[in-house]
């Protein structure tokens, strides 16, 4: 048990700043993660949304990708938001022929599965393990989950919208993942999940 971890946003590209304020707003300490020294500074790790060709390449080009995938496989927890889960998935579809994940979560997800920049849109979304009213989930030219393995847990899928019954937020072990940016809204409910999660993992 870590009573108060220090929780990484890997800062290569995205919402970095957004989540970093999140973290600040419930207390917790945080780092920017650009290199696989800071990586090893931290107990956990938001992977942020934004162009997730972008992660991956520049991921590779900072020589993150392979501590980050040890890291992965040695019980890190990590939160992934729309580039994210991309990130997280073992299994990608509509993805660039050279792009490459961590994994780490038993799913196979479709990268800008919602459609176009133009196609953004908002909706509540009930989160298994967070109380309340539905989240108000924002989705960015957004992925979502085709499918899991019988290891991962669905907290979370669209109802009456575009991409009715498709799964948008996932957890396997310490690894979370959603479609949407909770990053961009002012309820801290999904960061104080994760934040509880890492909490849990030593």
């Amino acid at each position: 048990m870590t009573a108060n971890p220090t929780i990484g946003v890997l800062a290569l590209q995205g919402d970095v700043a957004e989540h970093v304020r999140m973290l600040d707003d419930l207390g917790v300490a945080t780092a920017r993660v650009l290199s696989a020294e800071r990586l090893a500074t931290v107990d956990a790790l938001v992977i942020p949304g934004g162009e997730s060709t972008t992660i991956s390449k520049l991921a590779v080009r900072h020589g993150l990708m392979g501590p980050l995938r040890e890291r992965v496989a040695r019980g890190m927890p990590v939160y992934g938001t729309c580039a994210g889960m991309i990130m997280l998935a073992d299994r990608l579809l509509g993805g660039t022929a050279d792009q490459e994940t961590l994994g780490g979560i038993d799913m196979t997800v479709r990268r800008n599965a919602f459609g176009r920049q133009a196609e953004s849109f908002e909706t509540g979304v009930r989160i298994d393990g967070v109380g309340g009213d539905p989240f108000d989930a924002v989705f960015i030219r957004a992925p979502w989950v085709e499918s899991v393995g019988p290891g991962v847990t669905v907290l979370g899928s669209v109802n009456g919208t575009g991409g009715a019954g498709r799964i948008v937020a996932v957890r396997q072990g310490g690894l979370m993942a959603t479609s949407f940016h909770p990053e961009l809204t002012g309820d801290t409910r999904i960061h104080r999940l994760f934040v509880d999660i890492a909490k849990g993992h030593a």
